[in-house]
């Protein structure tokens, strides 16, 4: 797997907004997705994550000066968490499974997850 492989740019020119992750947690009793968008803004990228209870995520990193590698996209996202005073949906216990992603930016993501999923017994 190449950790350090990032994508030249994570637009197609229609736009300053980009689907980089769709996540979704089978093992969750609530069927969680939650979505991975960058958007630019005055020359940087900005990471916002959006799940269907508007749960405000704290990333890491918040933003960059360009695409990420594959290793800190994977830090991205196994370090999501939202602040347990103002969580709706439980979702800081979804957080704690191994997602199934899918990315068309990062074609080696799913296969890192799976294979997560598989060492820890989800598959």
């Amino acid at each position: 797997m190449n950790f350090d492989y990032k994508p030249e740019t994570y637009f197609n020119g229609t736009g300053a907004s980009s689907l980089l992750v769709k996540l979704t947690y089978p093992e969750s009793q609530w069927g969680e997705e939650i979505c991975i968008f960058a958007t630019a803004l005055d020359g940087e990228i900005f990471f916002e994550i959006i799940d269907f209870y508007g749960n405000e995520y704290k990333t890491k990193p918040e933003y960059s000066d360009g695409p990420l590698p594959l290793q800190e996209l994977i830090l991205l996202v196994e370090s999501l968490e939202v602040d347990p005073e103002s969580e709706m949906g439980n979702i800081n216990q979804t957080l704690k499974g191994i997602p199934v992603a899918e990315s068309k930016l990062y074609p080696e993501l799913k296969a890192y997850f799976n294979q997560k999923r598989a060492h820890f017994g989800y598959i």
